[in-house]
């Protein structure tokens, strides 16, 4: 039976994204993305939206997508199997991310009181949302299945704190930046939930993980792939590259991912399992 149809024998040429941001303002922003691809890749390109991270891994590693913009554990997962990842975000000057276990600010909880509570997590890949959490509770000798009443996996970081803000939850994860930019758990909420940081408190930080990253897959020509390494490393260099910066990869910039750079987080995984 013949395989998928390579980049290269398609007109065009599919990029995924997560939908860990929420699936409209993915869909929104998926335009201009495609412009700017179109233009940088010679060729038409199309930008879609992955149900699940999950989904994400399998479109690429199936041939159903050429690129995707991925969180670490799917970079892992994918990196793996033999497929090279391009390129990675860099946030204020940094290439990693923790995460943080935050509550509603008027709620009083601590990570010793979670007995019996609620949890919005956001996937089971997702390193943010769910799998370095996780893996902080099991540490501290708090096995989730057995601490949490329920453990919602919402799909998006945006639901998961929507949850804990309307009272459906009581806990969620959320990626913030690395302690050594001196910026804390409410940076992360804002970029989820706008002007909504101070309606959280900080139950605990986690450990760091590499920053998401751009893996291709391993039946796109080698000159699409320079191309598109070129794209998203010079994308902090004009003012239309900024903004997709912004909206889309919450970065300032790309920078070359190194081989194998995701190997760690096996770890991390299995302490979640």
């Amino acid at each position: 039976m013949p395989g998928p149809p390579s980049a290269q024998s398609r007109v065009a040429f599919r990029f995924g994204l997560p939908p860990s941001l929420g699936n409209a303002p993915a869909l929104e922003r998926a335009e201009p993305l495609s412009a700017f691809l179109s233009r940088a890749l010679g060729r038409k390109v199309e930008v879609g939206v992955a149900a699940s991270y999950e989904a994400l891994a399998k479109d690429l590693l199936a041939g159903r997508a050429d690129a995707i913009w991925a969180p670490p554990f799917v970079c892992a997962r994918v990196e793996a199997l033999g497929v090279r990842v391009l390129a990675r975000g860099v946030r204020r000057g940094r290439s990693s991310y923790r995460s943080a276990l935050v509550a509603r600010a008027d709620a009083g909880l601590t990570v010793e009181g979670l007995q019996g509570k609620r949890v919005a997590w956001v996937d089971r890949e997702s390193v943010g949302g769910y799998l370095l959490p996780a893996a902080h509770l099991k540490a501290r000798g708090l096995e989730p299945a057995k601490v949490f009443s329920s453990q919602l996996f919402t799909g998006s970081y945006r639901a998961a704190l929507e949850s804990v803000r309307d009272g459906l939850a009581d806990v969620a994860g959320v990626f913030c930046p690395p302690e050594s930019t001196g910026l804390t758990y409410a940076d992360g909420v804002e970029v989820v939930l706008p002007g909504h940081g101070g309606a959280f408190s900080l139950l605990a930080y986690t450990e760091e993980a590499p920053n998401d990253g751009v893996p291709v897959g391993m039946g796109v020509a080698p000159e699409l792939v320079a191309l598109l390494e070129r794209a998203f490393l010079g994308l902090h260099q004009g003012e239309e590259g900024r903004r997709l910066l912004e909206g889309i990869f919450v970065a300032d910039r790309f920078e070359p991912a190194p081989r194998m750079g995701y190997r760690a987080l096996y770890r991390v995984a299995l302490a979640s399992l």
